[in-house]
């Protein structure tokens, strides 16, 4: 019995890609003649071959069904996922989920009704006997020589397999049927495409290279291993180990029974399955999902008929290609937990956003302007309620002198004060990054610190400007009247130049005027005595004038215990002003950039958990 090749079908639709002209093999087939000639050909080559399979030219594909449940789900949030993601991570991180998105794209284009699984195993295992004993024909070649598969051999029970094996890269010449016998009209085979791997361990490199990349793209693999090689560590580390997440599209069969005698094979039986637990691969045992595993001789045929009985019944469940992606998108999910999933609650928090404030209210001096203003409002008022004679004195002490007191409180910042703002402000920026940032993984928690950074710079300009402007004492000059200082600096409300005065100041003014007036009129009445202009009396214009130089200091005090109240909420109103711009240029500056990447990696966080929750291995 010989199997009949596949290789000119393969080639007919390579070639009819290859001429657009619509010629295939030199003639033309887009005329009514010409088709009727080329059915004369194939009635013509069924006679000489009975046994070759349908032309692949118009091969009956049917399309592939949208997946039920929840893969699409998954597959667009983990789109969604790498679009949102490669400002923040770089390349090679997300090149495994975009891998599994092209290959997900790519087997959803292709054909539902097939099943593609690969026989793969180590060198001497037996996987090509195994191979041909499924297919009922001797199609992949066996011997002693090592290694005897080079290339992928595939074996296609049913028509419209072309664009998969293209997939594969399995060239046309190396494409088969099964023969004709049971094997060929079993219907739960229909559908199936087994792909023979060369040997996993071979000495040649290209030849491993060809196992790893049909690996990544088969719907299911049988592991074939030999009671010597079952517990070979490459296969364990590199395959297996890896791959336990692909539980469900997994078949391990110990080969080569034929040579254990007596209860041994059970034996290795029980110490594979061990391994494969060890391993981390679920097995499918009393109903579970999970690796199919068992025993059998491929050269005698014992257990063989069992596999391909499992591999029907896998076959035509036609879900293998739906769970194959599952799996990989778990595994995907898997390699970025470390780049999505946070410890615990990171965000901005209320009591972390009000710090912040405090921090840039004592770098830019609210309290001292506060301070300030509130002084200011009980000089205005001591001026405009004090003695004439007080009012004297502080004129004459501040006449021709450089500076006053008062103009000495407000003198610009030493360069060493200058700087302590500066590392206030750049610590309080600091500060608050890395309470955004806590928990976050590593790259969202960097971008955090950089966008808390990239908003800071100039921030010590803007508010040293709005300190300027509330003309809080110590406030700096550096920059702060250039246009970038203005422009980004709030305005405090319309800050008035002078305290408001109180309704009662006019009275307060006129009783001191009029404990003047005494003064001046009980004064000049003693002098015109004195003199003797006016009668002797000095009892009255005594009088008079003590309650003059009397009730001018009360009505000073009075005024002074008047004005406290309003002095205080003037000067709480001056801070409350400067620290809430102070914390508006933080929040426009910072906390804004901030929360926005916050609210990133919370958009992420959500694809990520669509991606991870439906995962079918639990990791």
């Amino acid at each position: 019995m010989t199997a009949v090749t596949d290789e000119d079908h393969g080639k007919g639709k390579a070639d009819s890609a290859a001429k657009p002209d619509g010629r295939e093999n030199g003639r033309w087939d887009d005329g009514l003649i010409a088709r009727r000639a080329a059915a004369a050909e194939a009635r013509e080559a069924a006679e000489t071959a009975p046994h070759a399979p349908a032309d692949d030219t118009e091969p009956q594909v049917e399309a592939y069904a949208a997946a039920e449940g929840p893969l699409p789900t998954r597959l667009d949030a983990l789109r969604e996922l790498v679009g949102l993601s490669r400002a923040r991570l770089d390349r090679d991180t997300l090149a495994e989920a975009g891998r599994v998105l092209d290959e997900a794209a790519a087997r959803q284009r292709l054909s539902s009704r097939h099943t593609v699984i690969a026989v793969a195993g180590a060198t001497g295992s037996g996987k090509s006997t195994l191979f041909n004993a499924l297919a009922g024909a001797p199609i992949s070649d066996t011997g002693l020589r090592r290694p005897t598969t080079s290339q992928p051999i595939a074996c296609s029970w049913t028509d419209g397999a072309a664009g998969l094996l293209d997939r594969l890269a399995v060239p046309g010449r190396l494409r088969r049927r099964p023969h004709p016998g049971p094997a060929a009209s079993d219907e739960a085979l229909q559908g199936l495409v087994l792909v023979d791997l060369p040997d996993h361990d071979s000495a040649a490199t290209e030849h491993r290279d060809q196992v790893d990349r049909v690996l990544a793209l088969v719907d299911a693999v049988i592991w074939v291993v030999d009671p010597e090689k079952y517990a070979d560590a490459a296969l364990h580390e590199r395959y297996l180990r890896p791959l336990a997440g692909h539980a469900e599209v997994t078949f391990v069969v110990l080969n080569q029974t034929d040579r254990l005698p007596g209860e041994a094979a059970d034996l290795v039986l029980d110490d594979l399955r061990r391994l494969l637990d060890e391993d981390g691969i679920a097995l499918g045992e009393h109903g579970e999902p999970g690796a199919t595993v068992m025993s059998l001789s491929a050269l005698t045929g014992d257990g063989v008929p069992e596999l391909r009985e499992m591999v029907g019944r896998f076959v035509s469940d036609r879900t293998a290609a739906t769970r194959r992606l599952s799996a990989d998108v778990d595994a995907a999910a898997a390699r970025l937990r470390t780049v999505y999933v946070a410890e615990g609650r990171p965000g901005l928090g209320e009591r972390a956003r009000e710090e912040f404030t405090d921090r840039l209210a004592e770098a830019v001096g609210a309290a001292a302007a506060g301070q300030a203003a509130e002084r200011e409002w009980r000089r205005n008022a001591s001026r405009a309620c004090g003695t004439p004679w007080l009012r004297l004195w502080r004129w004459y002490e501040n006449r021709g002198l450089p500076g006053s007191l008062d103009r000495m409180s407000q003198a610009l910042t030493p360069p060493e004060e200058e700087l302590t703002a500066r590392q206030r402000v750049e610590q309080a920026v600091r500060i608050v990054a890395d309470d955004a940032a806590d928990g976050l993984p590593g790259p969202w928690a960097q971008a955090v610190r950089e966008a808390a950074s990239t908003g800071a710079q100039g921030l010590p300009e803007a508010l040293d400007q709005l300190a300027l402007q509330a003309g809080a004492p110590g406030a700096s000059k550096r920059g702060g009247g250039t246009e970038t200082g203005k422009s980004a600096v709030p305005q405090l409300g319309g800050r008035p130049p002078r305290p408001p005065r109180p309704k009662w100041w006019p009275a307060a003014v006129l009783a001191q005027a009029s404990m003047t007036l005494l003064q001046v009129f009980g004064g000049l009445w003693l002098v015109g005595q004195i003199v003797g202009v006016l009668e002797p009396g000095l009892v009255t214009p005594a009088l008079i004038m003590l309650a003059g130089v009397v009730g001018g200091p009360l009505v000073e005090w009075a005024c002074a215990a008047a004005i406290r109240g309003p002095a205080r909420r003037y000067g709480q109103d001056a801070e409350r002003r400067l620290r809430e711009a102070a914390a508006g240029c933080g929040r426009a500056r910072v906390l804004d950039p901030v929360a926005a990447e916050l609210v990133r990696y919370r958009e992420v966080r959500e694809r990520y958990v669509t991606v991870a929750k439906f995962s079918t291995t639990g990791r």
